[in-house]
């Protein structure tokens, strides 16, 4: 992913208000991310728990989403869930379900989209091996680093047009 600008991400929310757009914290180290490593920028608002945000590069320009955090429930260590969007197996709620509020009259209505994600939305980073899922012994692939960057962008590209749709 490029690097943005804080005005960029701030003009690149669908599925919230400009107030709310304007409001929301940025991730604390912003400054320093591995923009390289970034095939989308995620994040969990710092003051908010059940907050968290997605900017992605789509058709030329920024699309981002709002995302409410569901509460996670009581879970041994030992379950593992699958994050939808890369794949990563996690154990210990490191997989969490996010909702989006639909853009447009659904949006209005209050309909929303939901979807199991990593609950840090370090997905670039598990893919390329620069964070290491607790859960260990993920799915053995036979695939590419590129062919694993594409399907996390496949992914993220289906959950963007249900959101968008």
């Amino acid at each position: 992913m490029r690097p943005v600008t804080e005005r960029d991400i701030r003009a690149s929310f669908v599925n919230c208000s400009k107030g709310e757009a304007k409001r929301l914290h940025l991730p604390k180290d912003f400054a320093d991310l591995p923009w390289d490593d970034l095939d989308f920028l995620g994040w969990r608002d710092p003051s908010a728990p059940g907050r968290a945000y997605l900017v992605t590069e789509r058709d030329g320009g920024l699309v981002g989403l709002s995302l409410r955090v569901a509460p996670s429930a009581a879970r041994g260590f030992t379950s593992r869930s699958m994050c939808s969007l890369c794949l990563t197996t996690r154990t210990g709620g490191g997989v969490t379900l996010m909702t989006a509020r639909r853009t447009g009259e659904a949006g209005r209505q209050g309909n929303s989209v939901g979807q199991y994600m990593c609950g840090d939305l370090d997905c670039s980073l598990y893919v390329r091996d620069k964070k290491q899922s607790v859960a260990g012994g993920g799915l053995d692939e036979s695939l590419t680093l590129d062919e694993k960057v594409a399907r996390v962008l496949a992914n993220l590209d289906t959950f963007l047009d249900k959101v968008t749709g």
